[in-house]
């Protein structure tokens, strides 16, 4: 029997929500935050910031990362930009604005206060950055500029170049590293999670391994902070990390911790496409390139195999300016990436495997060398020159991405459009948190990407940095003291308590049976098989004929995996393959909870595209009525089915419709 989830939403307006609920929350004394000990796991945004901030505050905190540095956590690698309600361009912006294009782009499958609250953040976000010195571009009079990203019909995307990610880590690193000198953070370097310890129902510690001398480590606070990020390696090919993974997620839901809506993945649809069979990750084309880049195929099929630039403007079909005209080619991730699906299906596809389709910039180019052709004072210049002014204003704003697009194909985009095709990129789903951003575990928390409160079924573009850095900076700081004011009489947590022991223990006989399976496949192998069945049949687009078959297959490849995998070298060295065996046992077990999540939601929602229930257009047919809930899954134990918990959304401030970007 499944049983209804608490949010915790307090009562009150949703505009003023957040701040009453901050003025009367519990807090922790000064004097008293200092004999209190916090574990965070992961130093991305989410996990630097909350670090940062916490040891700012006078907490002890203790800091991992599987990385050699903090710095090289997956945050780096975002590019376009962070959202923020400022409304700079005075072109209509509000909270309320991003707040509903949120609920709105995530398809009213996300819960309203968290959303609104993230809103409210954003503002203090870009301020707390400019004050951290991340270079942010400005206009010609030195104010903050400001692009536009899909979804959304007013430019609020703050960017670095397509470096966003990495200079906002930057600042994080920067507030974290001065912690670390202070002593009021201790980081860990090169240290993975392999289990969480619960103490009496509550999350009191970790397990960890030291990935240079393999040694299996106990370590104790009064609470635990997760910000490790999201699975999409699940599919194996996704624009993540390689290592980026799900275990320390995995490890707490298998502890008690609940996981929401897993099958809600993202599939971004400005992706480098697939090259290969033995390729191992994939290279995302930021969004922002949408700004100027027009999307479009052939609109014969004789015209597939012809150089783009021999195809005539009239014999080519901007498709989303066709269908979406209202956005044009900013529609959200999940309309853009079917919409190219559906047109490299019907045959019209580009490059060599038809799965890609054309981002052409040569309007743009055009466009923006008229214009400084004018500012210049030019009279009558030639096409030559125009383009040459052209490509300098579009290597200012987008440089380093056009760089790397060449240095990945050989082919210069200036002259010639990008192919691209949607891969997988983000997942919305994640542990269950409460408004308190805490899990079912008293004691465990989740942020940013690791939880799954604030996008629905589908992320605005630039809104990942944004909920990474209000969860650390702004959000858990406070929230964290609902659960810590209860525990400042507790004592230092000791790791020699038998819950300690029994975890570590678990640790190495999982490690010791890997060790000595000794089977004839990589691990590799194995996690390649798992991701061709992911995409195929829980990627992009699915039907229930599809999921029954995927769980089956992926059971499958489990006991294979179980029985044959090859694990070489010993626990006790540098042993990436054992890191990577530990991972994808957890990602074949994640993968069947993504089926069953996907099976059980008999509707079409954002990134969730069931084929049975879709509009004659080809459109998402959402099933208010029966799964306007969050689908929170309960761990039953290995070989058992999952229990099902639900948490209702109710929205109190939002009309819910039918979305629509035509």
């Amino acid at each position: 029997m499944s049983h209804i989830l608490d949010s915790k939403v307090p009562k009150g307006d949703l505009s003023t929500k957040w701040t009453e609920y901050r003025s009367k929350m519990p807090l922790v004394a000064p004097n008293n935050k200092r004999g209190i000990e916090i574990i965070v796991v992961g130093t991305g945004l989410a996990g630097a910031s909350a670090a940062a901030t916490l040891g700012e505050l006078g907490y002890q905190v203790k800091c991992f990362t599987f990385h050699d540095s903090p710095r090289r956590a997956h945050s780096v690698a975002a590019q376009g930009g962070i959202n923020a309600a400022k409304n700079y361009q005075n072109d209509g912006d509000s909270v309320y604005r991003l707040f509903y294009d949120t609920i709105k782009g995530g398809d009213y499958r996300s819960r309203e206060a968290n959303v609104h609250r993230l809103a409210e953040a954003s503002r203090n976000i870009i301020d707390q950055c400019v004050a951290q010195g991340v270079p942010f571009a400005r206009e010609y009079g030195g104010l903050l500029a400001n692009r536009s990203f899909g979804g959304v019909q007013v430019s609020r995307t703050f960017y670095a170049r397509g470096q966003t990610g990495q200079q906002l880590l930057i600042g994080a690193y920067s507030a974290l590293s001065r912690q670390i000198s202070r002593g009021s953070v201790k980081m860990y370097n090169r240290h993975e999670m392999l289990d969480l310890v619960v103490v009496d129902g509550k999350a009191r510690g970790i397990i960890t391994r030291n990935g240079v001398t393999g040694k299996i480590e106990r370590h104790a606070a009064h609470c635990v902070l997760l910000g490790t990020g999201g699975y999409g390696n699940v599919f194996y090919l996704s624009t993540n990390a390689m290592h980026s993974n799900v275990t320390a997620a995995w490890r707490a839901h298998r502890r008690g911790a609940f996981m929401a809506n897993p099958c809600f993945t993202q599939i971004h649809p400005t992706c480098i496409p697939v090259s290969g069979d033995y390729q191992s990750k994939l290279t995302l084309m930021s969004e922002s390139l949408r700004n100027d880049g027009r999307v479009w195929v052939p609109k014969r099929k004789e015209d597939v195999g012809k150089n783009p630039l021999d195809i005539k403007e009239e014999d080519r079909d901007y498709y989303l300016e066709r269908i979406y005209p209202a956005f044009g080619n900013l529609v959200p991730r999940d309309v853009a990436s079917r919409a190219a699906k559906y047109v490299c299906d019907e045959g019209r596809g580009v490059g060599a495997t038809g799965l890609a389709v054309y981002l052409d910039f040569a309007s743009a180019i055009i466009r923006y060398g008229t214009s400084e052709a004018n500012v210049l004072g030019l009279d009558n210049p030639s096409e030559a020159k125009v383009k040459e002014l052209g490509e300098e204003v579009v290597r200012a704003k987008y440089g380093n991405l056009f760089h790397m697009y060449e240095k990945i194909t050989a082919d210069n985009p200036y002259k010639t459009p990008m192919r691209i095709y949607p891969a997988v990129h983000y997942t919305m789903g994640g542990l269950w948190v409460d408004y308190n951003l805490q899990t079912t575990i008293p004691g465990l928390f989740a942020l940013g990407e690791a939880n799954f409160s604030d996008h629905g079924a589908n992320r605005l573009g630039a809104s990942a940095l944004m909920q990474g850095l209000a969860d650390g900076y702004f959000v858990i700081p406070y929230t964290v003291g609902t659960f810590l004011a209860d525990e400042i009489r507790t004592p230092k947590i000791s790791t020699d308590l038998p819950e300690f022991e029994a975890a570590e223990k678990e640790v190495r006989t999982r490690i010791r049976e890997f060790l000595q399976k000794n089977g004839d496949q990589s691990v590799e192998s194995f996690h390649r098989r798992l991701g061709k069945i992911m995409w195929e049949y829980c990627g992009m687009s699915r039907n229930g004929e599809g999921l029954t078959k995927a769980r089956d297959m992926i059971r499958e490849l489990r006991k294979e995996f179980e029985q044959d995998v090859f694990v070489p070298g010993s626990q006790d060295e540098f042993n990436p393959e054992l890191e990577k065996a530990l991972r994808v046992a957890d990602f074949l077990e994640l993968g069947e909870l993504m089926v069953c999540d996907a099976l059980d939601r008999n509707e079409s929602c954002g990134g969730h595209f069931r084929e049975e229930y879709s509009t004659p257009e080809g459109e998402a047919d959402r099933n208010d009525t029966d799964y306007m809930y969050v689908a929170a899954w309960e761990w039953q134990g290995k070989g058992e089915d999952w229990k099902l918990n639900k948490e209702s959304l109710n929205y109190e401030n939002i009309e819910v419709k039918t979305r629509s970007y035509k």
